[in-house]
Formats: structure tokens, C-alpha cells, sequence
């Protein structure tokens, strides 16, 4: 019997990518043949980097860690539609708590009732359990250290974002 070929997007804001982002992307690694990271463009979102900037953060960290089974995308719309035009079979999607159990495994139902599509859920590691985009930004705002929090590329871009913005 011949193995399967599975693709699968990690879709997401990133605004910006954490340390928590690319630990579910490292570990999603070994389950799929091919990881899409898939930024989304919201219009919604008070965002704090453009899509383009998010999306170069994250292919200089893909390339630095020589991540060769691993794309980013950009996309608008609905994440199901992106899947289904990358034809990709599942979708990957962290969890750090019980609120994210919930409002992931609604979408996840709704997700796979739609289109079929499956999705797979990666615990984050203990030690980004608590980190958050949101956190990020609001800790980086008010002058924190997020070394362990963030790969450095985007520490330096959030200082250079920041100081723009002062």
C-alpha cells in the first residue's frame, strides 16, 4: 500500500509570530509530508505588521532554520477555501488552554461539516502555554523583555515598528 502524501496550512494572524507559533510548527513537521504557514489577511484586525512584513518574518525564519518541508503563504478569506485550493488535507491548529479547547473544536466541527476537511490539534508546550500574539504585542508596548518569547527577527522588527510609532 502506498503512503499518503498530506499537506497541511497552519493558518493564522501571526501579528507577530511567537516562540509558541513555531514550536507547533516544528512538531507539525513530523507529521506532515508539507506545511503551509497561512497568514491571514484580516480586515478586522487591528494589526501591528502588514501581511507582506508578517509573512517575510516568517520565510527568513523558515529559511535560518532550514525548514525544507515548510511554505508561507498569504490568504484572504476563509481558511477553507485557502485548504481546499492548496488541496491540502488537514488543518493544524495549536492549543494553549481550555478556551481555545472550545472556540477551536467549534470551528474545527464546522470546518470539517462544510468541507470535509480534518483538523489536527498540537498542544503547545508548557513553557508558551500562557503566550499570545495580544501578550506580545502588549508587553513589547510597554518596554518587556520578550527574548524568550519571539525568534530575535522579530524582536528586531518590533523594536524598529515601535520606535516608529513613538
Amino acid at each position: 500500500m502506498s503512503k499518503k502524501y498530506v499537506r497541511a496550512i497552519f493558518p493564522g494572524s501571526f501579528d507577530p509570530i511567537t516562540n509558541g507559533h513555531l514550536d507547533v510548527i516544528k512538531r507539525g513537521m513530523n507529521l506532515f509530508d508539507e506545511l503551509i504557514i497561512a497568514v491571514g489577511r484580516s480586515p478586522v484586525k487591528n494589526q501591528l505588521f502588514s501581511f507582506q512584513d508578517r509573512v517575510d518574518m516568517i520565510a527568513e525564519i523558515i529559511e535560518k532554520e532550514k525548514m525544507q518541508s515548510v511554505s508561507v503563504e498569504s490568504f484572504a478569506g476563509l481558511t477553507v477555501e485557502y485548504a481546499a485550493s492548496k488541496q491540502a488535507n488537514v488543518i493544524l491548529r495549536g492549543l494553549r488552554s481550555l478556551t481555545d479547547v472550545q472556540y477551536e473544536f467549534q470551528l474545527a466541527m464546522t470546518n470539517r461539516a462544510v468541507t470535509g476537511i480534518e483538523t489536527i490539534f498540537i498542544l503547545t508546550s508548557e513553557q508558551y502555554g500562557f503566550t499570545s500574539s495580544t501578550l506580545i504585542r502588549e508587553v513589547a508596548n510597554l518596554g518587556g523583555d520578550l527574548s524568550k518569547l519571539i525568534p530575535i527577527n522579530v524582536q528586531e522588527r518590533l523594536k524598529k515598528r515601535l520606535s516608529k510609532e513613538k
